[in-house]
């Protein structure tokens, strides 16, 4: 006589087993569509190009206004946290790059997260800022006391 268990494990082998050819059918037949391969390409193509778009919209503060400046470094800091946690590392830089960009002790910053990130992800944010720090001057409005002319 058999026992209810065997049944039931054989039974669970048995759907682990169809369920397995059925995967590795429909994924032999997605492979060898024609289509597949440029469908991929354009889908990477498309996601590169939104991850790339991201990277420029950020909106810098008032560079005089104390407590925005602050307010927007907190605001960097975390979220790109958030995106190493989350593993994206190329966003998580880019915000912890703004987020240097704006820190008035930057050389103190950069210690601390020399000592907390991982050595490539660190390497990533320091080639990063070379190309943060440029648009930051960009954002900034013009000095206007500069160009004022003295008519005295």
């Amino acid at each position: 006589m058999v026992s209810p268990k065997t049944v039931l494990g054989l039974c669970a082998g048995v759907s682990a087993s169809i369920f397995i050819g059925y995967c590795i059918y429909f994924d032999k037949k997605r492979h060898s569509d024609p289509d597949f391969q440029r469908k991929l390409r354009e889908r990477r193509r498309a996601q590169k190009e939104a991850s790339g778009s991201k990277r420029c919209t950020t909106v810098f503060p008032d560079m005089k206004d104390h407590e925005a400046v602050q307010r927007f470094f907190l605001q960097e800091i975390q979220l790109g946290e958030e995106l190493l946690a989350a593993g994206d590392t190329d966003n998580g830089v880019e915000h912890l790059g703004n987020a240097v960009a704006v820190c008035g002790q930057p050389n103190d910053l950069l210690q601390v997260l020399q000592q907390t990130l991982q050595p490539q992800v660190f390497h990533m944010l320091i080639k990063r800022l070379p190309v943060i720090a440029p648009r930051l001057l960009k954002a900034q409005p013009p000095n206007e006391d500069f160009f004022e002319d003295d008519v005295e």
